[in-house]
């Protein structure tokens, strides 16, 4: 790897918008994602996502040596090119690429004729760079107002409820079996999903609805309590059985705080099986302590 110096914003921006000025397949150029929002504190690390709509994406995908003016590449990706993966992009391409300077840029080849479902799908956090044929009509600010917390309805909040009790059940069964990458998964791609939810709900429902956590609830330990911060990390220790057990019952004990936080904040039942399900769980913690 060279020890390139990492370009700036600017430098980035002046090379993207350039080569689009200069080639006559590339009528409109958006940017995309967290360097569009006012909201996240930037840095080194945020992608260049960019959009590309142009007139001839074949003569485009023939090769990618026209991607060479945007500096040298350490890897690139090109995901509607994979077979592992299905594409799921339709007829748009990307390319993925991190330059041995550090950047990352996310370029999307989009068929122009698709101007008006991009922005109809957007989620708001879009720029208009560069646009050629005065193809957007409408002023285009963006916004993350998408990725705000919303509150919960009352079949919302029962739902959370539901699917975290019940998928509890599975990570127990998982432990009990000795299956621990089955409990793993359904601790860590359902159940504590629904925990981070019902935690977002309650903060919403103390400060308010006009801000985002981030993706990937990035952002919750700005809002929660430092204890429960800490509590929340140690639901992230999954790499033996006793500490399989302990993560899923502090699972239990967050959610359950939160969500009656949350039933009380807006007159909602939270559900009786809370009881049922820890003592079944208890229970089988126990029994299988006695037998090891």
């Amino acid at each position: 790897m060279r020890n390139e110096v990492l370009r700036s914003e600017q430098e980035m921006m002046n090379i993207l918008v350039d080569f689009a000025m200069n080639d006559d397949r590339i009528r409109l150029v958006t940017l995309e994602g967290s360097r569009t929002n006012k909201n996240i504190p930037p840095d080194t690390f945020q992608d260049y996502d960019i959009s590309y709509f142009v007139t001839d994406m074949d003569s485009f995908k023939e090769s990618d040596q026209w991607l060479h003016i945007f500096g040298n590449r350490l890897m690139m990706q090109t995901p509607e090119d994979m077979e592992l993966f299905p594409p799921e992009l339709g007829n748009w391409f990307s390319y993925i690429i991190l330059f041995e300077d550090g950047n990352k840029l996310d370029l999307t080849l989009i068929p122009v004729n698709e101007v008006e479902d991009y922005f109809k799908n957007s989620d708001g956090l879009v720029e208009v760079v560069l646009d050629k044929d005065a193809l957007v009509q409408n002023e285009v600010i963006a916004n993350d107002h998408q990725y705000w917390i919303k509150k919960p309805t009352a079949r919302e909040f029962d739902d959370c409820c539901n699917e975290f009790w019940m998928v509890s059940t599975y990570v127990v069964k998982g432990l009990a079996r000795r299956e621990i990458l089955f409990a793993i998964d359904h601790l860590h791609e359902i159940a504590r999903p629904n925990l981070l939810r019902m935690m977002t709900w309650q903060i919403g429902s103390e400060q308010g609805y006009t801000f985002s956590v981030g993706k990937n609830y990035k952002f919750i330990n700005r809002y929660l309590p430092k204890e429960d911060w800490e509590v929340l990390l140690s639901t992230y220790s999954e790499n033996g059985y006793p500490e399989m057990w302990q993560s899923l019952f502090a699972c239990y004990e967050l959610f359950r705080k939160y969500a009656k936080a949350v039933a009380k904040s807006f007159e909602y039942k939270y559900p009786n099986y809370d009881e049922a399900i820890t003592r079944y769980a208890v229970h089988i913690y126990y029994s299988l302590k006695k037998t090891n």
